[in-house]
């Protein structure tokens, strides 16, 4: 059987420059030459066991967030403290709005600019200097601190800066639920659910930071916090409006919670965050929860030198990044399989010699032992009868497994090794991650990615989720992966989860064609996703409705013939596609990778995102030298409110790009 010209990689040997009847429009000595560059360079970045593991930057949020946390428990480094100050000072934008953004180029973001400031001066900047005076005026004139969002608010008011009313309620009490309550932790997605647990402690017992140095911000307030009436917004439908109305009911009726109650409550969810504490890797393996945990246990009275404490504290510490220029700045989580995954799969084809090759077996054996096949996690909830068998996107997070890694990984193992004498080392673990994704497709078709079905969308009305990020719906990108590895497996038991996904995929299409992106910036990288998955289902890509979706990333291609999407896309969907004409690596390589996944190989179109990619790539001596660099954000952690730097996505996308267009382009007919 032919592949499609999707397929993530073949088994075919790779190719080192095409043939001499490809179009003439690359240079083939250049193309090979930038391919050995970056490959050598991604090798270099491997680390001793098999594994990359990338910088994973974000906004200041974080770091600001991890100062303050010293500060909540007078537990206070003051090396590492100015080496964060060091950095959220960089980050301030000084020559535009004075503030804070959530990506690169971005617009001020009031909350982020709050925490920004807050955490300066809890580390020592005088008000009165001038950075912080042009932050303070910019957080005034967008209302003061009293408009910061939900999670800022709370913060604030365990540092005692606004009244606990500025907080949604959030009592403890919440893990009594049951299950068909309209509100329950089942019902929420992961990340929400594990920072949730321990901030239900701190809201219900009205936590006090200890704030050794009683640091303040009262002038960020147009109105004195105690004045302020207006915390929440009183707009919405009939839900938030109801939900508003619930939220001072149960705060008027919180004095009457009986105190066994309320004591059972503490334990159930002191209880549950413990059992999930996950060592050194955190609770959830990212920051908020982590953090939660930390304050909760200091204030449930945990002595610092307790195991627990003491071991939630070193899974924060793990996440600072300290810089050659004397700064650091705090992770939300950290990416290994995520990029080990992905840099195999772009070396696998990048060259024959042994030691590219070697690097890729290094890194699948470093990959395997991280399934997880004992352990039923919270996913389990919405399929009890399923055996496990996912990866999670961090070193170790047993109970939160997530799809998009899972699907990655097993496309990897499989087209590493099918046909040769390793395939039967592997087959097993294929196997059970295809049976356990099968096995977490949502009613509707589509494959979210860490739960099942969470789509209780009433939740996101409720004060606590102004974000708008409470839950894990399908979205188009994990089920274009996860189809890609159904796709490429081709076993007969999955041919109905294959139908059911395409008709999610093509009811999610947009009217121009385009695929939103949930994992990565935005439509260009959805519609990337969904056209290699289609691909490699078996779907003819000459169908109307999927060449809509070629048509569509085609008129987004550059003047200069490469690909860029700004963030602010998730604002505002008239921008998908668009950057206002600036390309970016990473953009470019998913264009060219979803235009190759529908036969595109031979056109002007990949030809010129092709050699975009050549004219970009870092000069030796240069930052990510024989790789790409841009400083822009490629990835929504939360759309509209998180954003994130994913280091790897110019290393290893645009290497597999110029790999893949070499390979297929080899095996195109001669062009008249």
């Amino acid at each position: 059987m032919t592949d499609s010209p999707a397929t993530v990689a073949d088994p075919a040997p790779p190719t080192t420059r095409p043939t001499p009847h490809a179009p003439a429009f690359v240079d083939a000595d250049r193309l090979d030459l930038a391919i050995d560059r970056a490959r050598q360079a991604l090798m270099a970045r491997q680390r001793a066991d098999g594994h990359w593991c990338f910088e994973f930057e974000t906004d200041c949020t974080i770091s600001s967030e991890y100062i303050l946390m010293m500060h909540f428990i007078d537990e206070i480094d003051e090396v590492l403290q100015e080496k964060l100050a060091r950095y959220i000072r960089l980050k301030q934008r000084l020559d535009t709005h004075g503030g804070w953004p959530l990506y690169h180029d971005g617009a001020l973001d009031l909350s982020c600019t709050v925490k920004s400031y807050y955490a300066l001066k809890a580390a020592g900047d005088a008000p009165d200097a001038p950075h912080m005076r042009r932050a303070r005026e910019a957080i005034l004139a967008k209302g003061g601190a009293a408009k910061s969002n939900v999670f800022t608010r709370i913060l604030l008011a365990m540092f005692e800066q606004v009244p606990w009313r500025a907080a949604p309620y959030v009592p403890v009490e919440i893990m009594l639920f049951p299950r068909w309550a309209p509100f329950h932790l089942d019902k929420v997605s992961y990340w929400a659910r594990s920072t949730m647990v321990p901030l239900f402690i701190l809201c219900t017992m009205k936590a006090k930071a200890k704030n050794p140095r009683q640091v303040g911000i009262a002038e960020l307030f147009v109105t004195p916090p105690e004045q302020e009436r207006d915390y929440f917004a009183t707009g919405g439908g009939f839900i938030s409006k109801l939900f508003l109305v619930l939220d001072k009911l149960g705060r008027a009726c919180d004095p009457l919670m009986p105190k066994r109650l309320r004591h059972r409550a503490v334990q159930r969810a002191e209880q549950w965050f413990l059992a999930r504490l996950n060592g050194e890797d955190g609770l959830g393996a990212i920051f908020p929860p982590m953090v939660n945990a930390l304050e909760a246990m200091d204030l449930l009275g945990y002595a610092k030198d307790h195991p627990a404490r003491a071991t939630c504290l070193r899974s924060l510490q793990k996440l600072i990044v300290h810089r050659d220029d004397g700064t650091a700045y705090c992770q939300p989580c950290v990416s290994p399989v995520w990029d080990t995954g992905w840099s195999a799969m772009a070396l696998l084809r990048a060259s024959p010699d042994e030691a590219t090759q070697d690097a890729v077996t290094r890194a699948m054996e470093w990959l395997t032992p991280l399934q997880e096949l004992q352990l039923k996690g919270d996913w389990a909830v919405q399929a009890p009868d399923l055996a496990p068998g996912g990866w999670a996107f961090q070193y170790a997070n047993a109970y939160f497994p997530d799809l998009d890694d899972t699907a990655v990984i097993a496309a990897l193992l499989h087209v590493a090794v099918r046909g040769t004498p390793d395939e039967g080392k592997y087959r097993e673990r294929i196997e059970r991650a295809a049976d356990w994704l099968v096995g977490m497709q949502s009613d509707n078709g589509g494959f979210a990615s860490f739960d099942r079905n969470n789509t209780h969308y009433h939740i996101n009305e409720i004060p606590f989720a102004d974000h708008g990020a409470m839950l894990d719906p399908p979205t188009e990108d994990v089920s274009g992966r996860v189809l890609a590895l159904l796709g490429i497996l081709k076993r007969p038991q999955d041919k109905a989860a294959i139908e059911r996904c395409i008709t999610y995929l093509r009811a999610a299409r947009l009217p121009d064609g385009s695929y939103w992106g949930r994992w990565g910036t935005n439509y260009i990288y959805g519609t990337w996703s969904v056209l290699a998955g289609l691909a490699l289902a078996g779907q003819d890509m000459q169908q109307p409705w999927i060449r809509q979706s070629v048509d569509w990333l085609l008129s987004r291609q550059h003047a200069d013939g490469g690909w860029g999407e700004t963030n602010d896309s998730y604002f505002d969907p008239a921008l998908r596609g668009s950057n206002g004409g600036v390309s970016t690596a990473h953009s470019t390589a998913w264009a060219v990778l979803g235009l190759l996944a529908a036969g595109e190989q031979a056109s002007e179109a990949v030809h010129r995102g092709i050699r975009w990619l050549l004219d970009h790539q870092q000069a030796t001596g240069e930052p990510e030298a024989d790789l790409w660099y841009h400083p822009s954000f490629n990835a929504p952690g939360f759309p509209r409110v998180f954003f994130l730097k994913y280091h790897g996505y110019t290393a290893y996308f645009p290497l597999w790009a110029l790999s893949r267009y070499r390979q297929l382009l080899a095996n195109s007919p001669p062009t008249q």
